[in-house]
């Protein structure tokens, strides 16, 4: 039995799950300023990508353990917030801005990433231990309750440091007044999102890549 493959397929993965939690980063702190209004309520595009992190998250910590996610947040999180704030930045409010903006300091854009950094890490964290601490006491066949229950606990924290941290007071008057309300609905929908969609592909992914681990054991 060649008990080294697993090891060296998480090898193989940790670069890519990496990759894609600084992509769906920056993806969502680009969508995050542009709102949008959804059966007349305000959110903003960036609830529609950033369950994608609790998914990889989740999916990491089943099939690898707690260390191996921690590993990938505390690699992701110092060159998200650079990605964060230079794609922001070049991108402003949806529209492409030149690499001229980039010579001064932008503090909307610089609450923004300092922000979601926060938000990242502590969501990303209490999501590893809810996560890891439902996993001990749940057997099979309630295999929905850890990705269920601590996406709805690690997106709250994670949305509620985000919103405040990066709107309260802002300089931009549209969000100043209404972040209670985008940041609510913003909830909302990254929880129907992650409970509809994102945690039966959980399931679905698991299942396909505990075979795959299985067969390169054997």
């Amino acid at each position: 039995m060649n008990t080294s493959a697993p090891v060296l397929t998480t090898k193989k993965l940790l670069f890519p799950l990496v990759l894609f939690h600084l992509l769906v980063i920056a993806a969502s702190n680009y969508l995050v300023q542009i709102p949008v209004t959804v059966f007349g309520f305000q959110t903003t595009w960036g609830a529609f990508t950033f369950p994608l992190i609790f998914l990889a998250t989740d999916l990491t910590i089943r099939l690898y353990g707690a260390s191996h996610a921690r590993r990938i947040i505390f690699l992701a999180m110092v060159p998200a917030i650079i990605i964060s704030y230079v794609f922001s930045v070049l991108f402003f409010e949806g529209n492409f801005q030149g690499t001229a903006p980039l010579a001064e300091l932008n503090t909307f854009i610089a609450r923004i990433a300092i922000a979601s950094f926060l938000a990242y890490v502590v969501g990303q964290i209490l999501d590893i231990y809810v996560f890891s601490r439902l996993r001990q006491s749940q057997n099979t066949e309630n295999w929905w309750m850890p990705p269920a229950f601590s996406s709805i606990i690690g997106t709250f924290i994670d949305t509620l440091i985000f919103f405040v941290v990066a709107f309260y007071q802002s300089s931009d008057a549209f969000m100043a007044a209404n972040w209670p309300e985008i940041a609510t609905v913003d909830y909302v929908f990254k929880l129907l999102i992650s409970l509809a969609i994102f945690v039966p592909v959980y399931g679905v992914l698991m299942t396909t890549f505990t075979k795959k681990l299985s067969t390169q054991v054997g």
